[in-house]
């Protein structure tokens, strides 16, 4: 392991931060539609995410968007630790690989929702968020992507019977979050007043805070009963 200076290395977060936030600003849902001749944004809700995919073209394009942003939310992040799982933050005991790869997710998902290309109007960040958390805790133990992966079944259940895909997403977020940061507390838990301890848990707190405020329309339509219904079995027949 190698110390390193944050006040000697800042550049070298900063431009990967830009950087992740340019492949946020990336709209799958945006270039789909365009290959089918139509724009997602004048379509159903008007947002370029999965749901709506989903609702316009159908459970196999809304796939297809899904897995696209799952990706675009983790490829960074798990970047980010793979530079830098090799140093330490000096003076601390904090391994730098893992604060930075909150640090470029976060940025991903800055760039989903808000993306310079579209005039600050994206998506809501489910897919990317979920990929970011899935390739994160990844990164700590392999095999707990099967844990990931099986809390993200039972979300997928959860919409397939419910047709609550709002609630669902946002459970599902929230259910990740809080396992990143249990992880990250038993990771540090003989330091948990390092300052980088603590504006880690501050980042997976804003990725979780990041969605939930995206999804506020849906939220008071959750809390009014007039929230669109998610039906998988309906979408699934469309071409």
């Amino acid at each position: 392991m190698t110390a390193l200076s944050f006040a000697s290395s800042w550049y070298w977060f900063l431009l990967g931060g830009i950087a992740s936030y340019m492949i946020g600003c990336f709209n799958f849902a945006v270039l789909i539609s365009h290959f089918k001749k139509k724009d997602i944004r004048d379509m159903g809700s008007g947002n370029p995410g999965t749901m709506n995919m989903t609702r316009s073209f159908g459970l196999k394009f809304g796939a297809i968007n899904f897995f696209c942003d799952v990706f675009k939310g983790g490829i960074p992040a798990l970047a980010g630790w793979l530079i830098f799982k090799d140093y330490y933050f000096e003076g601390t005991a904090f391994i730098v690989g893992d604060f930075v790869r909150y640090f470029f997710g976060i940025m991903v998902i800055i760039g989903h929702i808000f993306p310079v290309t579209m005039k600050f109007k994206g998506g809501k960040g489910i897919a990317s968020t979920m990929g970011l958390f899935l390739f994160a805790v990844s990164c700590e133990e392999w095999w707990y992507a099967f844990i990931v992966v099986l809390f993200l079944t039972g979300v997928l259940l959860y919409i397939v019977f419910t047709e609550m895909g709002s609630m669902g997403s946002l459970l599902g977020v929230s259910g990740l979050s809080v396992f990143q940061a249990v992880v990250t507390i038993i990771k540090y838990s003989d330091c948990l007043n390092s300052v980088w301890v603590i504006v880690t848990l501050m980042l997976i707190l804003g990725i979780n805070v990041l969605t939930w405020t995206a999804h506020r329309a849906n939220i008071w339509r959750l809390l009014a009963g007039e929230e669109h219904r998610t039906s998988v079995r309906k979408h699934k027949k469309k071409a």
